[in-house]
């Protein structure tokens, strides 16, 4: 309908014409068979001399277009009629572009123009000068020079099937899972990036903070893969080495961005089958050192009962932690119990152990059970009073740890892992009897061991167990002056009484006394 233009006829009645040229030409098909050549002049045997078609009044238009219409009469004595008039290339409603000369050019290209090839919906998005909490973290392709971000796969719809495109979020510390089936594992096992350990650290680098100019070295992070595995193959109609939990560690310190990043991995073993399958695990842990001169301190100069228990970890002070259980009763990965000085603590959970190859090597289980109990940093020095600085190295003592007495061997039924976890603590109160200071005068992590069966084994109880042991030496209360003693009636009329038996022995001693001297009188006398 190139070209269509609505056009009113003479009308016998006031008529707005509202019909919105874009309705107006899709809806034309439609009405084209209801439209009649009323007003349209025909000859016999020609063509029409009026290329038009109308429509009664009982259609009612709208209309939003710019162009004016107007409001006429029809002599005639007809009914209104919409008309729109076809195929007259002469009339166009599009708007003409405007003519761009010479010396227009510098002010349109000042106005339009734009340092950059890509279309405007491409142009890459402008960034903070740090990242805030739910932000993408940033990755560089180095081989490539692609910008990209960080992803952490995520379960999608009843199924649970992996969907990669799920952006890590800045300061986001969880865990996911999904679900990856494959209709042709042999050719998925060395060709699907999901399964390689190698695709979640090489090739890349982490961006400390986001950045919109040149990157520059000082900005890149590389990730360090702890224990990276082989690459995955075909062995035996069996896949090997296959990735099935990923574990990032990320280091970040406020504005400054990210500071380090390792990443570790857990492998499997899938079997070729008609639907084959894998659970998948990934793990974002978000984690920061804390400023020794921000950390409280737990008592001036001696601890304070309640107050958490001060240790050296990586030259940085922290707090001392034990593992914490979740609600189904499994070990939180990042939560933990702050152990406080004077309060006995025993905790319990479950470390699930999945059955993989490498489970089945009695020293990697023990190392895991190890890492556990110890958490993200293991614990080097204590602090011996709640006011010790890092700088004072008399103010901190080393850690006695105890492990299992029975060396890790390959085994095919069982292995010595540590169950339990006791931790020591000796303290004392010194100084003045009359205001004394707590402070703790040794530490001992004690490990116990028992064996464990791999066939019957998936999870695996641990426990531990906090006791605080007061070693005072109370001495002797020194001598000191003699008290004295008051020994008081019972009888609150005592006074009286002795008051009035002094006044009666006063009598009769003084009659005695007059006595015996009217007798010594009269003797003389005579």
């Amino acid at each position: 309908m190139r070209g269509s233009r609505a056009v009113p006829l003479p009308l016998p009645l006031p008529v707005s014409l509202s019909l919105p040229l874009s309705v107006s030409l899709s809806l034309l098909p439609l009405l084209l068979p209801a439209l009649s050549p009323t007003g349209a002049s025909q000859r016999s045997g020609g063509s029409r001399s009026v290329s038009q078609v109308c429509v009664e009044k009982s259609l009612i238009f709208r209309s939003n277009t710019p162009y004016s219409t107007d409001i006429v009469s029809d002599p005639g004595g007809r009914d209104p009629l919409f008309c729109v008039q076809l195929d007259n290339s002469k009339l166009n409603y599009f708007q003409q572009p405007q003519d761009i000369k010479e010396s227009d050019f510098a002010e349109f290209l000042e106005k339009y123009g734009r340092h950059s090839f890509l279309a405007p919906s491409q142009v890459q998005p402008s960034f903070s000068a740090f990242y805030r909490a739910g932000d993408p973290i940033l990755i560089y392709f180095d081989s490539s020079s692609v910008l990209s971000v960080l992803r952490q796969p995520i379960k999608m719809g009843a199924s649970g099937l992996c969907v990669d495109g799920n952006p890590a979020g800045f300061l986001d510390s969880k865990s996911t899972s999904c679900t990856r089936i494959f209709a042709n594992l042999s050719r998925s096992c060395m060709t699907d990036p999901a399964l390689d350990a190698a695709s979640y650290y090489h090739d890349f680098t982490v961006l400390k903070v986001p950045i919109n100019d040149t990157i520059m070295p000082s900005m890149k992070v590389n990730v360090t893969a702890v224990s990276p595995p082989g690459a995955p193959l075909m062995k035996d109609n069996t896949c090997i080495n296959v990735v099935s939990e990923v574990i990032y560690e990320i280091e970040y310190s406020g504005t400054n961005g990210i500071q380090s990043v390792s990443v570790q991995f857990k492998v499997s073993n899938i079997s070729v089958n008609s639907r084959s399958s894998l659970q998948q695990h990934f793990t974002m842990h978000f984690w920061t050192r804390t400023i020794s001169r921000m950390l409280p301190r737990s008592g001036n100069p001696g601890y304070i009962t309640g107050a958490p228990l001060l240790i050296a970890t990586n030259g940085a002070k922290q707090h001392m932690s034990i593992l914490r259980s979740e609600s189904d009763g499994s070990c939180s990965q990042f939560l933990r119990h702050t152990v406080q000085f004077g309060r006995n603590m025993r905790t319990g959970c479950k470390i699930s152990l999945s059955p993989i190859l490498e489970d089945s090597n009695c020293s990697y289980i023990q190392q895991k059970l190890y890492k556990a109990f110890q958490g993200m940093n293991r614990t080097e020095d204590f602090a011996i009073t709640g006011s010790a600085h890092l700088s004072q190295a008399e103010e901190w003592m080393t850690i006695l740890i105890k492990n299992c007495s029975v060396q890790a061997v390959n085994c095919t039924s069982s292995c010595m892992v540590p169950v339990t976890l006791e931790i020591q603590i000796l303290w004392a109160k010194v100084g003045l009897l009359s205001n004394p200071q707590a402070q703790v005068l040794g530490t001992r992590h004690f490990y116990q061991c028992r064996p464990l069966k791999f066939p019957n084994m998936s999870t695996v109880p641990v426990t531990t167990v906090v006791t605080f042991t007061d070693m005072t030496d109370w001495p002797e209360p020194p001598r000191g002056q003699p008290q004295m003693h008051w020994k008081l009636p019972f009888d609150i009329f005592f006074p009286f009484k002795v008051s009035l038996n002094v006044e009666r022995t006063y009598r009769c001693d003084l009659a005695g006394y007059l006595l015996l001297i009217l007798i010594m009188s009269s003797i003389f006398c005579f």
